[in-house]
């Protein structure tokens, strides 16, 4: 039974053998398409790869552009500063005037509820309302480097922005501290222009508030052969001074 049952055996396996090389030849013919879908959703990935990373690049572009308007715009804010006339938009000396009553009142009952003294002068200077504080004891008012200051006059603004529904560029200084913050930066301005000069290198300064760069920029715009330009973001907001 042994002999008879052995070619039995051998056609068996070879038919096996046959079947799995037809199974094999099939597979191989039906994995053809399979192979050429994924080859092209694999393409596919690609290229929508490719145009997300081109719509990315688009956007940083979009983003650097709109941050230079930006600043562009608040390099002319600095620069049109106390600039006569042209710094009134359109307001009238009577209501420039009118809204440095509302500021000087504001500071006065702030001054009360601090429990410190000090002397209120209204006026309109250069086309933009004032409010001037002296007396003595008054540094608390201006803070490190002006910054309590700073935003004093912001608070001051909005007071005088609820009564009268208009934006004020209102001026606010405590104990003469802007004039002679002032002068200081006027120094420091001519000794960056001097540098710059000599050197032909451009020269990036501390960072400053808006009214310290506006004070800087006065003074580097009057002189020849440079020019001033402000970069990055506040609180670090600072003026490069760079040959014209």
């Amino acid at each position: 039974m042994t002999e008879t049952s052995a070619p039995h055996a051998e056609q068996d396996d070879a038919t096996v053998a046959d079947g799995a090389a037809d199974d094999r030849r099939a597979g191989t013919v039906d994995d053809e398409p399979t192979a050429r879908a994924a080859a092209a959703d694999a393409d596919l990935d690609d290229e929508n790869d490719e145009d997300e990373d081109e719509d990315d690049a688009e956007d940083d572009e979009d983003d650097e552009d709109d941050g230079a308007e930006d600043d562009g715009a608040e390099d002319e804010e600095e620069a049109e500063g106390d600039a006569g006339d042209g710094g009134r938009r359109g307001q009238t000396d009577a209501e420039l005037f009118a809204q440095s009553e509302i500021a000087a009142d504001y500071i006065e009952g702030l001054l009360d509820i601090l429990d410190m003294d000090g002397d209120i002068d209204e006026l309109v200077s250069a086309g933009r309302p004032v409010v001037e504080v002296v007396g003595g004891k008054l540094q608390g008012l201006v803070g490190q480097r002006g910054a309590t200051l700073e935003a004093l006059q912001e608070l001051t603004r909005l007071a005088v922005y609820r009564q009268t529904g208009a934006p004020s560029r209102l001026l606010l200084d405590v104990g003469g501290f802007r004039a002679g913050r002032r002068k200081e930066l006027a120094a420091v301005a001519r000794t960056a222009v001097d540098k710059v000069r000599s050197s032909g290198e451009s020269l990036r300064l501390e960072p400053m508030s808006a009214f310290e760069r506006k004070c800087v920029h006065d003074v580097v715009n009057a002189s020849d052969g440079v020019a001033s330009e402000s970069e990055g973001i506040e609180p670090s907001r600072r003026i490069v001074v760079r040959p014209a």
